[in-house]
């Protein structure tokens, strides 16, 4: 008999609440419209920063929404609405624009900003529910989400809402980041440190080249082979022709396949051993990129070749898990 699991009041309102706000941000597609392009279109002709400003919960989202279109390429930084109208509002200047966000469109905090906003003549777009509200009104663009029945069982708790708008400020970021041309060289620069600065390292910066890189020819025996591979440290060798260039890669798991299959190997050449075509890399191509073809193709090492097609370089799996990036 297959007994089967009961599932908790918890997990039932867990789920009700995911879908609830899974549907707030569905909700958002339709709602897309004209107001969207002139949004953009906005943002793309801005010659300052872009400040985002709101209060509470949509304060939150604000940070996150300034943080992803600085670090995509928009310049832009988080203002608090309460703070603004205590003095911060002095960096906010002339070529700005502002992205405000606010449920109802009537944050008092928000609407004591627009005479100044205006004074300065900064574009206000602003994210709401309430397109009819004083703050949407004064707005040159307004992008609304929509009448989101927020998650919580009194339809208050800002959760839908502050999700939706969330997703709206993605959105945004990554038009303007395909509108500007934003490449993942621009984004390594953003993004120095951490594991995504790690990622975008290249593979010129972690090979092993120079007197590290092991090379034996086609005609090596396999008991120098061995040598080679031992003392160099890599558990693999790069394998030339006459001409210097890479036909094989020979591995520690080759050698112990070898040595299982054919006792006389230490006295035979090493192409009757290597591995043909082995997997190569340019090395101004991204560490992200290699680690993703050493997945698919279950290797450890992929080897790096000059213009003429002689090795260059050998990148280890062992060194990009020294480095921290998987």
């Amino acid at each position: 008999m297959i007994m089967q699991t009961k599932i908790s009041e918890r997990i039932l309102l867990a789920k009700k609440v995911l879908k609830e706000e899974a549907d707030a941000i569905l909700n958002l597609i339709d709602k897309l419209d004209n107001n969207f392009d002139k949004a953009i279109d906005i943002l793309l002709n801005c010659k300052g920063r872009v400040v985002v400003t709101g209060i509470g919960k949509s304060g939150l989202i604000c940070k996150k929404i300034a943080a992803t279109l600085a670090s995509t390429g928009t310049p832009a930084f988080f203002l608090h609405s309460a703070d603004a109208v205590h003095g911060d509002l002095g960096m906010v200047v002339k070529g700005d624009v502002v992205i405000a966000i606010s449920k109802s469109g009537q944050s008092q905090e928000l609407i004591r900003l627009i005479p100044i906003i205006k004074r300065l003549g900064v574009k206000l777009i602003t994210i709401t529910a309430n397109p009819k509200s004083e703050l949407a009104k004064a707005s040159d663009v307004v992008l609304n989400i929509g009448n989101c029945k927020e998650a919580d069982p009194f339809d208050i708790a800002p959760t839908s809402s502050t999700t939706a708008s969330l997703a709206l400020g993605d959105a945004i970021a990554m038009v303007l980041l395909q509108e500007k041309g934003f490449k993942i060289e621009d984004f390594a620069f953003y993004h120095p440190g951490g594991l995504i600065g790690k990622k975008l390292k290249k593979v010129k910066d972690l090979m092993k080249k120079g007197d590290e890189l092991p090379i034996v020819t086609e005609d090596t025996l396999m008991k120098d082979t061995i040598y080679v591979i031992s003392s160099k440290g890599l558990g693999v060798t790069t394998v030339v022709n006459k001409e210097g260039k890479l036909t094989g890669i020979i591995t520690d798991g080759d050698l112990r396949r070898a040595m299982s299959r054919d006792p006389l190997m230490l006295e035979k050449p090493s192409k009757l051993f290597m591995t043909k075509n082995p997997k190569i890399i340019d090395k101004n191509e991204y560490i992200g990129t290699a680690v993703k073809i050493m997945e698919k193709y279950v290797i450890t090492a992929l080897l790096i070749v000059d213009e003429e097609g002689r090795p260059e370089g050998v990148l280890k799996l062992q060194d990009i898990i020294k480095e921290g990036i998987i």
